[in-house]
């Protein structure tokens, strides 16, 4: 891919996902718990006004708020995210480096994510968790 078609892409990414909501669970700052429970549980109460829909609550997850099909699983650089867990997997992607961006397995140990970093460097690949 060209520079500009990535760029492209990149601000399309950065404008869909500015405009979504934030999705949280029903009543999430009213109880201190881990991490305040910030993910979304679908509103199921008889009376629960969030599931409802009423005025002033939080918005639901629904279809409409998905992304386009061209962006949908993209990386927020715009490549294709690939995961790789040996060298091997390294090998298979070397001729689309342009395209895809290499996330490294976490079951992998020290010894063979440097050895894993260091292939990927000489092929000359993105990886995102170093």
């Amino acid at each position: 891919m060209r520079s500009k078609e990535i760029y492209k892409i990149k601000e399309k990414i950065e404008k869909i996902r500015s405009s979504k909501p934030d999705f949280y669970r029903y009543d999430w700052g009213k109880y201190y718990r881990i991490g305040r429970q910030e993910t979304w549980r679908r509103p199921k109460g008889i009376d629960n006004a969030m599931r409802l829909e009423l005025k002033g609550y939080s918005p639901k997850v629904k279809i409409g708020y998905g992304s386009p099909k061209d962006i949908r699983g993209l990386h927020p650089s715009g490549l294709i995210p690939v995961l790789v867990s040996s060298v091997t997997d390294l090998e298979k992607i070397k001729d689309k480096k342009d395209k895809v961006i290499v996330i490294l397995s976490s079951k992998l140990g020290l010894k063979k994510r440097l050895e894993l970093l260091k292939r990927a460097d000489e092929l000359g690949i993105r990886v995102s968790n170093r």
